[in-house]
């Protein structure tokens, strides 16, 4: 039995020591082909390289629209003016004290609503158009309403939007909160 396993063992020996070896020199081996596609299915088309996101242009992030506020009283009542100085005015707050009304004038005709835009929110008021004797919207408010407040206080901007209108980014200057306690007789 000490011969029959001396062989065993040289044989096991052997034929670990027969796979510690590579492939015979001069013999290289291929590598594995793809597998071929189906004639029925095409291969898969290459994923395009993925678009960044198109950058956010809130109103917040909008420049301001070009000119400054101007103030004035006038007889029963106040109006602040925005526009470039010398040329038309592009926004307008009026207060008639006598109905304690304020009119928000914006230049041009625009069509059905006037959306305000504060750093508080949005807030969508029905406006009218008049053609004489300037083309213009108008939205009139009671001086009591708290979006007045909000335009005033807004944080940097405040935004006027009327369909058909390039929307106006204004700053809150004291012209307007002067406007809106004018007519609420404060």
């Amino acid at each position: 039995m000490g011969l029959f396993r001396s062989s065993l063992m040289a044989t096991l020996l052997l034929v670990l020591l027969g796979s510690c070896v590579g492939p015979p020199s001069g013999r290289v081996t291929a590598p594995m082909p793809p597998p071929a596609s189906s004639p029925d299915r095409a291969p898969p088309a290459p994923r395009p390289a993925p678009q960044p996101a198109p950058p956010t242009a809130g109103w917040q992030d909008r420049a301001l629209t070009p000119g400054t506020w101007s103030y004035r009283a006038e007889a029963g009542g106040s109006i602040a003016v925005y526009g470039a100085p010398g040329g038309m005015p592009l926004l307008s707050l009026r207060c008639d004290r006598p109905t304690r009304r304020i009119s928000l004038v914006r230049e041009g005709m625009g069509q059905g609503i006037m959306t305000v835009r504060t750093s508080y929110g949005a807030s969508s008021w029905p406006a009218t158009t008049q053609a004489a004797p300037k083309a213009q919207t108008v939205a009139v408010r009671s001086a009591t309403d708290a979006v007045l407040d909000q335009i005033a206080y807004s944080r940097g901007r405040f935004a006027v939007e009327v369909a058909g209108l390039s929307p106006l980014v204004l700053p809150p200057w004291a012209e307007v909160a002067r406007v809106v306690e004018d007519c609420r007789g404060r």
